[in-house]
């Protein structure tokens, strides 16, 4: 298991390589320059050539392609990600101010979605074509042909109108003050993770009911085992590999990619910051943010591979 995991670390690196330089040709390609946007408009025309030229030389911009990617990366092997090229601060500083909320929104969410969906799954798969199988599948056919921006918005429409709340403007850390940070990230939370238990409440369901029709799970039954037993110890167990590989790119998802969930909910996170920085042509935001959610990824589905072989000791044999 060790050398597998050092093999896993070792392949990270090509990884976040290809992801990094991909990113960076990306964004030299979209028309347009950052210089001229920090000047005010996308012409020219009105723009002194020689500020034009000094301001390009400030944010390193005339150096050759291979010049800026390698000063890049020497600057993230020193978790230096470099200064914004819109706000002037460092990147670094800008990602920790909305970094802890879009990882608290994504460990919410994920821990909703599989607190409702795995137990209603596994309800459903057992109670096949029963009332609570179909109840099941309405709600979670309904989370996923309902827009969670929509969810947001009603969320936001029903407390405002019939309870007078709003949701705070400014976020609150847990730490600093837990109910002004529940008040803020509780109905983000359900709406998300509503969305995500659909998903996964299908998954769970789906896989529960093939692994029931497995010969070992009739031979269980045929021994006298309790419905708690069979279903738990010997089918769910067996059914939460592919499971636990949606629960985890869903989760690697969460981080930078509820733009409109932060957009509906007025949350400064991640996602945000990701569409301005491209609105703006900030070069080394987007490749830090990228990097960073590229890292997430490989992290997350190195996590998932490894808690595989706790599930099913086969993978860990061999």
């Amino acid at each position: 298991m060790s050398t597998y995991i050092a093999k896993r670390l070792l392949l990270i690196v090509p990884t976040l390589l290809g992801a990094a330089a991909l990113v960076f040709v990306i964004m030299r390609v979209i028309p347009g320059d950052v210089a001229l946007l920090i000047f005010g408009g996308d012409a020219a025309g009105h723009i002194d050539p020689k500020q034009l030229a000094a301001m390009r030389h400030r944010l390193g911009l005339d150096q050759p392609l291979w010049m800026q990617f390698g000063t890049w990366l020497w600057g993230v092997l020193r978790f230096d990600f470099g200064n914004s090229l819109w706000t002037g601060r460092p990147v670094i500083e800008e990602l920790l101010v909305r970094l802890p909320l879009s990882l608290e929104l994504a460990l919410a969410a994920t821990m909703v979605s599989v607190l409702i969906a795995i137990p209603f799954g596994m309800l459903a798969a057992v109670r096949q074509d029963t009332w609570v199988d179909y109840l099941v599948r309405v709600v979670s056919i309904g989370g996923l042909a309902i827009p969670s921006f929509w969810v947001g918005i009603l969320c936001i429409l029903i407390l405002v109108i019939f309870f007078g709340w709003g949701p705070p403007l400014e976020f609150t850390p847990p730490w600093v003050d837990p109910w002004a940070n529940f008040q803020m990230m509780v109905w983000p939370i359900v709406t998300v993770g509503y969305r995500y238990a659909a998903v996964t409440t299908r998954m769970t369901r789906s896989t529960v009911l093939e692994v029931l029709r497995e010969d070992y799970i009739r031979t269980a039954w045929a021994k006298g085992l309790r419905e708690r037993a069979v279903v738990i110890r010997h089918a769910l167990k067996n059914a939460m590999l592919p499971v636990i590989t949606l629960v985890g790119t869903e989760f690697a998802f969460l981080i930078g990619g509820l733009v409109v969930t932060e957009t509906v909910f007025t949350l400064n996170g991640v996602g945000r910051f990701v569409v301005d920085a491209v609105a703006h042509r900030d070069y080394p935001v987007v490749q830090a943010l990228i990097f960073l959610i590229a890292f997430g990824f490989v992290v997350v589905n190195l996590l998932v591979d490894l808690t595989y072989a706790w599930f099913d000791p086969r993978i860990r044999y061999r």
